[in-house]
């Protein structure tokens, strides 16, 4: 045992005054010597976790090399570790590299560590180690548990105990929302980060999810998620479900009214638009049944649901038609419950006898017109007038009635004109 702790004392010794001796010579900088470099880096590592810090010498002349921690205590020595902390083991040491090893790290070793390298001049490097503390598991609170529809609520989500400060987000399904955040630093060097979030909802945003999602180096996937829970006012829709076609004299008219909300409808009525409902009309729940249809029930009837939140309605306009004189064929088309009117969006029969007549009609006329114009233009085409004397129809020629006539010719010899 004697002997053991003398070779100690002198190995710790020869490190002071090795040490007192470079320190004399005040090298506090990494020097670059021509032939000679050396380096180390800077490492990030999570609190508890292992560090290794790496001294690295390039074209090494045997030189020493020995590696310093935040206070200026040699932790290693060549291949020799004078520091009594076993945290640190020695990873490799050779001509070219010292490179030493620290487990379970903590906050109290973070700090600047000094790679010594003995020449002439000395040089020095600094690998920083920079500890990582995860935050703990998010917190999210919510202003109210259930919000109605329009209104604004508002989320906080926290981060606690963490190193360097956390970044939040905020989705709520797709959508990215942005948060005002707040930084606090506490007496231990660590960060608590709170976000608030503030929007208004609608009853889409029912059942969907918030999420809080904290971004750190040494967390991944660390998140915080709420869903919403909305209430509104209900959505009313009528639904014609007797008859399939036009609403006749006669006939049965069945509707059912459906509605839907949250929290669900407590309350369904039945009514007519500035008019009584039909004496014999009978309301069943959602539904409302009226038999043996006039023009007289004609009008707007309307169902009209309420919750907690509110009340909403929808219209169905009632036209009752004319009975059909001869059985109407069967139609397949279904009716559109979209428009509550009765008998809209039904097809409309067209008479192609009717407009075959008249068709006829007008190309008759044309043709009748087309005949008349012929024989005008033909009658009067190249027609001329002559102008006979008075009294020719007595005589027997053409020569006497010529003489005879009033007005005659005395001079026979005068040219003659005969027309027969």
């Amino acid at each position: 045992m004697a002997i053991t702790g003398s070779g100690s004392l002198a190995i710790s010794l020869c490190v002071f005054v090795i040490s007192a001796a470079f320190l004399h010579k005040g090298a506090a900088e990494t020097v670059t010597v021509e032939g000679q470099n050396l380096a180390t880096d800077n490492v990030s590592v999570i609190e508890g976790e292992m560090a290794t810090i790496s001294c690295r010498v390039k074209n090494n002349d045997d030189s020493v090399i020995q590696l310093l921690n935040p206070n200026r205590q040699t932790i290693y020595f060549r291949d020799v570790r004078p520091l009594k902390d076993s945290r640190f083991q020695l990873v490799n040491f050779s001509d070219n590299e010292l490179r030493v090893s620290l487990s379970n790290v903590s906050l109290s070793d973070e700090g600047r560590y000094v790679c010594q390298l003995y020449t002439d001049p000395p040089q020095e490097a600094y690998a920083d180690i920079t500890v990582l503390v995860p935050p703990g598991s998010p917190i999210i609170e919510s202003r109210e548990d259930v919000v109605s529809e329009g209104n604004m609520t508002e989320l906080t989500c926290t981060a606690m105990g963490s190193k360097p400060a956390a970044s939040i987000r905020w989705m709520k399904g797709e959508e990215e929302l942005t948060g005002e955040a707040t930084v606090e630093e506490t007496y231990d060097r660590m960060f608590t980060v709170t976000s608030r979030v503030k929007f208004s909802v609608t009853k889409e945003d029912d059942g969907v999810p918030v999420d809080c999602i904290i971004d750190h180096p040494a967390a991944k996937d660390l998140l915080a998620q709420r869903h919403l829970e909305v209430l509104y006012k209900p959505e009313v829709k009528i639904v014609v479900t007797y008859p399939e076609g036009l609403t006749r004299e006669g006939d049965n008219l069945d509707l059912t009214c459906i509605a839907e909300g949250k929290p669900h409808p407590h309350q369904i009525n039945w009514l007519r638009v500035e008019e009584d409902v039909p004496p014999h009309a009978v309301v069943t729940g959602s539904d409302l049944y009226i038999e043996n249809l006039n023009k007289s029930y004609n009008g707007t009837y309307r169902c009209v649901a309420s919750n907690a939140v509110g009340e909403a309605y929808d219209d169905y306009i009632l036209y009752v038609y004319d009975a059909p004189t001869t059985s109407p064929t069967p139609t397949t088309n279904p009716v559109n419950t979209q428009d509550s009117r009765a008998g809209e969006g039904a097809p409309q029969k067209i008479d192609h006898a009717v407009i075959g007549g008249v068709v006829a009609v007008v190309m008759f006329a044309i043709l009748c017109a087309l005949i008349v114009l012929g024989r005008y233009f033909a009658r009067h085409k190249g027609t001329y007038f002559t102008h006979e004397a008075k009294g020719a129809d007595d005589a027997a020629d053409a020569d006497t009635a010529i003489i005879n006539a009033e007005g005659g010719h005395n001079n026979t010899d005068e040219k003659k004109e005969y027309y027969i």
